[in-house]
C-alpha cells in the first residue's frame, strides 16, 4: 500500500509566507546575518535548521555505535534508521519505506543502479541520456558501452527545456530505459517527468530520474511522476551530506547489486553496501520534519497526516520562490545579463530559482569575486555539465554564472545582489 496518497483540496490555503520564522530556524543564517552575508549559492548546498543540527549531535552523543547489537543504544540506531526511511518515503510518497536505500551521495546511487542495469541489457540495449543534466546522469550510463550499451541523445530546445515530443521518436524496442533530471542544476528548468514516463513505458521501457536539484524546491511524488528510479542528495535539502536512492520494490529486487553473503538479497539491505552515515541519515529524517512543521502552518488544525503537511509545506515554497524568481530575473535583465534557460518572469512556474547567466565580455571569475568583496557567494564555471556548457556556446573555462536561491532568501537579499552587480559593472567599465 502506498505511503499516503493526496488531492489537490489538501493543498495550502493561500497564506503569507513566513520568510522571518523560517530564517530564524537556521543558525548560519543568523550569523551570515551579523556577518553581511547572503548565500546566494544554494544550489551547491543549502544550509540546515537547527533542529537537523540537533538531530544529528543527538545521534553522535546519545548513540553512535554501529546497528544489529542487542543493547539498547545499538537498537536506537535501528529505530533511527526505520524512521528515516519512513520520513523520507513520505517525502518522495514512496509505496513503501523499504524503497528507500541510503549511501554516500547521488552520484554513487546513479552510478550502482547503471552497473546493474547494464548486466541486465540483453536485446534491450539502448539508453537515452541529455545534454541538459548534471554529467554525473550522463557520464554513469556512457559508462556502459563497454558493457554493449548503445545511446540515443534527447537534446534540450532553445528555449532552455526537454520537450516529451521530443522523446518520443527516440524511444523503440530496443530501449532499455531513459535517464533525465527532473530539475536542471544550472539553469533551473523544470521537466514534465509523468510525461516522460508515460512515453518511456509505452514502449516498454523504464525511467531514472535525478530529483537532486528538484528536492528543496518543490514536491516529489514518485506514483504521479510514474519513474522507476529516482536519487536525491541530502545536502540540497537542507540536512548534512548523504544521498538516497528511491526505486519501485520490484526494480530493486530484480537489479543485479554487489553484497556481502551475509546481507539479505531484498531491498534496501541489497542496495546499501558498508555502513553508511547514520548520524547523518538521522539529520535526513529530521530535515522532513523541519518541512512538515513549516507545512503544518498553512494546513490550519492538524490533519494528522505528515504527507498532507508536506505537499502544504512545498505548494507554499514553490509559490514563495516564484516571487525570488521573477525579482532576480528583473535584476539581472536590468543589468544586462544574457540568461540562458527560461527567462520569461511569466514563466517562473517552469522553473526553480537557480539562474544561470553571463554579462557581456565580463569575465564570470571576476564577477564572482567582486561578489565575494560584496559578502554575497554566487558560483562560477562549468556547474559540472560539459556538454551543456558545447550547447550554451560556452567554454569549459569560463563556463557561466549562477545564482541559486531557496526558499530561506529574501526580495532584500537579491536587491542587495542587483546593487552590488551594478555597482561592479559601473566601475569595471
Amino acid at each position: 500500500m502506498p505511503l499516503a496518497q493526496t488531492t489537490a483540496s489538501q493543498t495550502p490555503a493561500a497564506a503569507p509566507f513566513p520568510i522571518e520564522t523560517v530564517r530564524s530556524l537556521f543558525p548560519a543564517l543568523r550569523q551570515a546575518e551579523a556577518e553581511g552575508f547572503i548565500f546566494l549559492d544554494n544550489a551547491a548546498g543549502a544550509q540546515i535548521p537547527q533542529s537537523v543540527l540537533d538531530a544529528v549531535t543527538h545521534h553522535l552523543v546519545d548513540h553512535n555505535v554501529q546497528r544489529g547489537g542487542r543493547y539498547d543504544k545499538s537498537r536506537a540506531v535501528d529505530q533511527s534508521v526505520a524512521e528515516a526511511r519512513e520520513s523520507v518515503g513520505l517525502l518522495v510518497n514512496a509505496y513503501s519505506p523499504a524503497e528507500i536505500s541510503f549511501g554516500m551521495n547521488a552520484t554513487s546511487f546513479i552510478r550502482l543502479v547503471s552497473l546493474g542495469i547494464g548486466q541486465m541489457l540483453e536485446e534491450r540495449d539502448e539508453i537515452i541520456v541529455t545534454d541538459m543534466d548534471h554529467d554525473a546522469n550522463i557520464a554513469t550510463w556512457l559508462a556502459l558501452e563497454k558493457m554493449g550499451a548503445k545511446f540515443a541523445w534527447w537534446r534540450m530546445r532553445e528555449d532552455g527545456n526537454l520537450h516529451a515530443e521530443d522523446l518520443k521518436p527516440l524511444l523503440s524496442s530496443r530501449t532499455r530505459l531513459v535517464a533525465c533530471t527532473v530539475t536542471a542544476h544550472s539553469i533551473g528548468s523544470i521537466v514534465d517527468v509523468a510525461a516522460v514516463a508515460e512515453l518511456a513505458h509505452a514502449a516498454g521501457a523504464e525511467v531514472f530520474v535525478d530529483c537532486v536539484h528538484y528536492g528543496p524546491h518543490g514536491l516529489i511524488d514518485v506514483q504521479a511522476w510514474g519513474c522507476d528510479y529516482l536519487v536525491c542528495s541530502g545536502y540540497k535539502n537542507f540536512s548534512p551530506h548523504m544521498g538516497f536512492l528511491w526505486g519501485r520494490f520490484d526494480a530493486l529486487k530484480r537489479l543485479p547489486t554487489f553484497r556481502e553473503d551475509f546481507i539479505p538479497d531484498e531491498p534496501p539491505y541489497k542496495i546499501e553496501a558498508g555502513t553508511f552515515i547514520y548520524e547523518n541519515v538521522a539529520g535526513m529524517s529530521a530535515s522532513v520534519k523541519y518541512l512538515e512543521s513549516l507545512g503544518r502552518g498553512f494546513t490550519g488544525p492538524s490533519t494528522g497526516s505528515r504527507r498532507v503537511d508536506i505537499v502544504a509545506a512545498m505548494t507554499a515554497v514553490r509559490a514563495y520562490e516564484a516571487t525570488l524568481s521573477r525579482e532576480m530575473l528583473r535584476v539581472l535583465k536590468g543589468c544586462g545579463a544574457t540568461i540562458y534557460g527560461i527567462a520569461d518572469e511569466a514563466r517562473v512556474g517552469d522553473r526553480v530559482p537557480t539562474i544561470c547567466f553571463n554579462i557581456g565580455s565580463h569575465s564570470p571569475q571576476a564577477i564572482a569575486d567582486a561578489m565575494s568583496d560584496a559578502g554575497i557567494g554566487i558560483r562560477d564555471g562549468h556547474m559540472y555539465a560539459p556538454r551543456l556548457m558545447k550547447r550554451l556556446g560556452l567554454s569549459m573555462a569560463t563556463g557561466a554564472l549562477r545564482v541559486s536561491m531557496v526558499h530561506y532568501n529574501t526580495v532584500e537579499e537579491v536587491r542587495r545582489f542587483g546593487a552590488a552587480l551594478a555597482a561592479y559593472l559601473k566601475k569595471a567599465g
